[in-house]
């Protein structure tokens, strides 16, 4: 049964890489534009599962408390994009997400919730401001509530899939290579 809800939520994680590209808000409308946003990006995917995976690594109010403060300020940077309020770094600082949150993960670091909320804010801010630059034709609001929708269901299967490695023999090992191959991922995307 464990083995089983691994290889789905692994499955899950891994199928949405190429399933999806940008949807045409004209064709599709503004929410399934912003719904398939966050999935067509392998930064983003690997960014949000990692979150998953590190708060279920933590534990406790950290399941809950990390990625909501990462969909919370992945809004506000949104509405820092939609306000036109210029911010910088905003692509090194998501590629850097991808290979911090990683080594996170990697290295099983622990902290005050608070602190882990922190840290994934500030990289939340950059990838909600490039997600406004990203709007297009779409509505603000329904894009944004499908990027939103999007980026938790992501949390949540890391958070599956953390839960779900926890119960193996090997499961620490095993989530820490799981970081330690996001981190690797992240180094590729900056070089490629």
């Amino acid at each position: 049964m464990k083995r089983r809800l691994l290889l789905a939520a692994a499955s899950f994680a891994a199928s949405t890489v190429p399933a999806f590209a940008h949807l045409d808000p004209a064709e599709h409308g503004s929410l399934m534009a912003g719904f398939t946003h966050p999935l067509s990006g392998l930064d983003h995917i690997l960014v949000m599962i990692a979150i998953g995976l590190w708060a279920a690594q933590i534990g406790g109010r950290a399941l809950w408390a990390v990625p909501s403060a990462f969909v919370g300020t992945m809004a506000f940077g949104f509405a820092l994009a939609m306000a036109g309020i210029h911010l910088l770094f905003v692509e090194p600082a998501i590629l850097a997400s991808v290979v911090a949150l990683g080594l996170l993960v990697a290295m099983a670091v622990r902290m005050e919730t608070i602190a882990c909320a922190a840290v994934v804010g500030v990289f939340a801010l950059f990838h909600g401001y490039a997600h406004g630059g990203e709007l297009g034709a779409a509505g603000a609001l329904p894009f944004s509530t499908g990027f939103v929708i999007a980026t938790a269901l992501l949390h949540v299967a890391g958070i599956g899939l953390g839960l779900s490695i926890s119960q193996l023999s090997s499961g620490r090992i095993i989530s820490r290579i799981l970081g330690g191959i996001t981190a690797f991922a992240g180094v590729a995307l900056i070089f490629n």
